[in-house]
């Protein structure tokens, strides 16, 4: 280590980015030279050897360090598992991938030196900055609309709150991170949320580069986190992310429930129709949950056969009331449709309730 200790601190979460580990580590000796810096590279437990080739190199350069993350997932924990571990002044967040430019790090450090900012923001939408070269079309329209919805809810000015690039002071990740989800992609949206008002926030322009090796980590689950984010830090954070994926799953559950009850033919009378569309409508929800809502503790294997199992037991109680509010109104309105939807909401309750404090 330095003489005096590290001064900035390069947080790289990795998910198989094996083949840019290397090339990433001679760009940040090449962009930061003079500086005494680390990069903690925040591994999920990667199939590809992704740790061992940042372990690799730790050998030959105590500036690289590994750590590796078993049985958990998630971008926004990675980065504030690595935050935590630094002990230098200053952090940056910088992509495993090689498409963010690590040339900008050095502005960022002295503007953080000089004290002109607590936060600095690298932007695809300020000045001369540019997204389009590192995206497809969809990609690029995907990006500028996650981004004016993060601005819309933040109520900010800030160009680019969803950007995956930024240096800060290590004292506000400090504070901030008692008040963050470790779950989500966005990280540095919810820490402008969460710290509103309490910083100084400098953005400077970079081109978004086109990725070199790996693929794109970028799926409808990570789609579903940020909007789950959004809508938590909208309601101030009376709903938390993981609740608000719970009502979305069961939203698609209810119809499910209705779709299969309209499918099934009119010779099947109202409670077996009922019984086979809830069950059907169970059996959805608690696949969609374990792998979405509940993915940093998915259950797996025998596990995966026991949960299922276990959430049908537990909801066994709802599913009957489900039965039973809905016959009674199929009975009262004639109208399978409606007392089937009300029937379902009943016992989607009931699910949450059980489930969210039992099963995962």
């Amino acid at each position: 280590m330095p003489q005096g200790g590290y001064e900035l601190t390069i947080v790289v979460p990795a998910f198989n980015e094996r083949d840019n580990i290397g090339p990433l580590v001679e760009k940040l000796d090449l962009a930061l030279q003079g500086v005494r810096w680390q990069a903690i590279y925040v591994d999920d437990n990667s199939p590809d050897g992704t740790s061992e080739a940042v372990k690799s190199l730790a050998q030959h350069d105590p500036r690289i360090s590994c750590l590796r993350r078993v049985g958990r997932r998630g971008l926004a924990g990675a980065i504030l598992e690595g935050a935590m571990a630094s002990a230098a002044p200053y952090v940056a967040v910088i992509d495993a991938d090689l498409q963010h430019d690590e040339t900008l790090l050095r502005p960022m450090l002295d503007a953080l030196r000089q004290g002109r900012a607590d936060l600095v923001i690298a932007s695809r939408y300020v000045g001369t900055g540019g997204a389009d070269t590192g995206f497809n079309a969809l990609r690029a329209a995907g990006s500028r609309f996650a981004t004016r919805l993060a601005r819309l809810v933040l109520k900010s000015d800030v160009t680019d709150p969803v950007s995956g690039f930024f240096m800060l002071r290590r004292p506000v990740i400090d504070q901030a991170a008692p008040l963050l989800s470790t779950q989500g992609f966005k990280l540095l949206f919810d820490l402008i949320s969460a710290m509103a008002g309490k910083l100084t926030i400098l953005e400077l322009p970079y081109t978004f580069r086109e990725r070199q090796a790996g693929v794109s980590k970028l799926d409808s689950r990570v789609v579903i986190d940020y909007l789950g984010l959004i809508l938590s830090r909208a309601s101030s954070n009376l709903v938390s992310p993981r609740l608000l994926l719970f009502g979305l799953v069961g939203a698609s559950g209810v119809a499910l429930h209705l779709a299969v009850l309209q499918v099934l033919p009119h010779s099947i009378t109202f409670l077996p129709a009922q019984f086979i569309a809830a069950l059907a409508a169970m059996t959805s929800n608690f696949f969609i949950n374990n792998a979405v809502t509940y993915r940093d503790r998915r259950k797996r294997g025998l596990g995966l056969i026991t949960g299922y199992v276990q959430f049908c037991a537990l909801c066994s109680v709802g599913f009957m009331a489900n039965l039973a509010v809905a016959n009674q109104l199929e009975q009262w309105l004639g109208g399978r449709f409606v007392a089937g939807g009300v029937g379902a909401v009943f016992g989607a309750v009931w699910n949450y309730v059980t489930t969210a404090l039992a099963v995962w």
